[in-house]
């Protein structure tokens, strides 16, 4: 008795279906006992090949399925006219059959067993650790979740400690409506959490699946197995809900409510990843003499683009390159910098008379006048605050200043040890407010990307990635973020732009779209980068997410 089986698995003869097995013929597959050997082979069929049964597990034995029409048979091939039905030799002899085409079911069991191999792999080794980081991503953001509310819940009682009592109920009214975003913010992530662990599931299913099917010998599920890598290819986005946001007010007892601050709504929005190969969507050429150099770019959306360089005027094109409005400086003096606010009224900077200026209806009105100090960069933050870089009339202090209107609010210039923060020197210091409120300040005359928080913190410098192709020094001139805290800088003498993530930590160059001494940078309302070059006087459009 073979030992790989039990008593009750006596295997029989195949065809007298009562004596013990002693033979086995591969080309047939069938168990032959030895009074049966004789009679198998007296057909004369010269390919008949009897082993003894033992040796027979040497060579795995598939398991035919039976015809229909001839039940003593085994279907060992398919016809292709019939959609590979599947049939036995008496079968290809008949009328039904004549002149069809006919398939090896051996040869279309082993394609489809190596295809069912490569779908194990691809879902063990690919598809399935995707999910699990998508998982993991939605996981930690629930591990955080109560972390990030208490700090939110923190920051607005922190307000509310300088108000009177009779903003107590206030308070009270916005910490129930922050639980109840809280609840939403919960359900949404654990909607995600729970469709992804459901796809999980299904994968481990269909793992088991197959591993079943790769250890049966059984034809009939391994032919009938249609892949779900397609399926399970199609990776949803990476979800990121963003906490809300407590915005204070000035104090106004007669509308306490609304002036207290404001709970930003959730933003349930697809994390959008970095494009292999960024694209350059085009060229906007925006000089007109060979005598002046591009700066700064800003804007809102694409169809209104402002610039200026090296001239005392203000541009604003089109997509197209169009000339839609000029502005001239009246000082005579070419601009620092010029910004948007939330009206999409410009902003400008003018050393020459230490002001910050606003363009609204056509008509240039001053908005805030400096003395001892002088406006360098600037930029407006989504709470409509404007952050201005400026340097000491003795070009020995730099600080960042935070206005609400033109009410100074904030000025950051030293570190915890009272050491500044930035270098002293009227060498340009672009700035940019972070997503997570971080203040990020492209310091030029120090090489360095200077980061703080909100508070004026000191969070972290980044002097460049090494790199045996970017020779040259480090010299960030423009910066931006995008809508996932992600920030932008460019590296004006190696031609490229270096991408950051809200940590520091260095992600990739933008350096395949013809970059030519990019200088100022800006972010659309849809994530689209838009890069001046200081020489050519081009502005480039740059897709650079998925």
């Amino acid at each position: 008795m073979d030992p790989h089986f039990s008593a009750h698995d006596v295997h029989r003869c195949d065809l007298c279906e009562t004596a013990i097995v002693h033979s086995y013929c591969y080309f047939c597959h069938v168990n032959l006992c030895k009074p049966c050997i004789l009679d198998h082979i007296l057909d004369e069929y010269d390919k008949h090949k009897i082993v003894p049964f033992k040796e027979r597990r040497s060579t795995v034995t598939l398991v035919y399925p039976k015809c229909r029409t001839h039940p003593q048979k085994n279907c060992n091939l398919l016809c292709k006219n019939c959609n590979n039905l599947f049939v036995c030799s008496s079968c290809t002899a008949s009328e039904q059959h004549r002149g069809h085409l006919f398939i090896d079911v051996t040869e279309v069991y082993k394609t489809k067993k190596n295809n069912i191999e490569k779908d194990t792999q691809e879902l063990e080794n690919l598809i399935s650790p995707e999910y699990k980081e998508i998982a993991l991503d939605l996981e930690n953001q629930l591990a955080n979740l109560d972390g990030g509310y208490e700090k939110l819940t923190t920051e607005m009682c922190k307000q509310g400690e300088q108000w009177h009592k009779e903003i107590d109920i206030v308070i009270n009214k916005m910490k129930t409506e922050i639980s109840e975003i809280k609840v939403k913010h919960r359900n949404i992530l654990k909607k995600h959490s729970d469709e992804i662990k459901q796809i999980q599931s299904r994968i481990q299913q269909t793992l088991l699946a197959l591993t079943e099917i790769e250890k049966s010998t059984e034809v009939y599920p391994t032919i009938e197995y249609i892949s779900k890598i397609r399926e399970f290819s199609k990776l949803p986005s990476k979800v990121h809900v963003s906490l809300p946001t407590f915005i204070p007010k000035q104090i106004d007892r007669q509308n306490l409510y609304n002036w207290f601050g404001n709970i930003t709504p959730l933003t349930n929005t697809s994390v959008r990843e970095l494009l292999d190969e960024p694209e350059l969507v085009t060229t906007i050429q925006v000089r007109y003499h060979d005598d002046q150099y591009l700066r700064n770019v800003t804007c809102l959306h694409e169809d209104c683009i402002w610039t200026c360089g090296s001239t005392r005027n203000i541009k604003c094109f089109n997509i197209t390159g169009a000339l839609l409005q000029t502005i001239n400086n009246k000082s005579e003096q070419r601009p620092n910098d010029i910004a948007l606010d939330g009206d999409g009224n410009l902003l400008f900077c003018d050393g020459k008379s230490k002001t910050v200026n606003k363009v609204k209806n056509g008509k240039t009105e001053v908005l805030i006048r400096l003395q001892g100090w002088v406006p360098n960069n600037m930029c407006v933050n989504t709470t409509c605050d404007l952050l201005v870089t400026m340097y000491s009339d003795d070009t020995t202090q730099s600080k960042v200043v935070r206005y609400s209107r033109s009410t100074e609010k904030q000025t950051i210039q030293f570190d915890n040890e009272g050491k500044p923060l930035f270098s002293g020197d009227y060498d340009p210091k672009y700035i940019t407010e972070n997503r997570n409120h971080d203040i990020c300040v492209a310091d030029s005359k120090a090489c360095a990307v200077v980061v703080v928080n909100q508070d004026g913190e000191l969070r972290w410098r980044y002097t460049g990635h090494p790199s045996v192709t970017k020779t040259k020094l480090f010299i960030p001139r423009g910066i931006t973020t995008d809508s996932h805290c992600r920030i932008l800088t460019a590296d004006c003498y190696n031609n490229c732009l270096h991408i950051l993530d809200q940590n520091g930590q260095f992600l990739r160059y933008i350096e395949n779209s013809g970059l030519q001494y990019p200088w100022g940078l800006c972010v659309d309302n849809d994530d689209t980068l838009f890069v001046s070059e200081y020489l050519t006087g081009n502005v480039k459009k740059i897709k650079f997410l998925r």
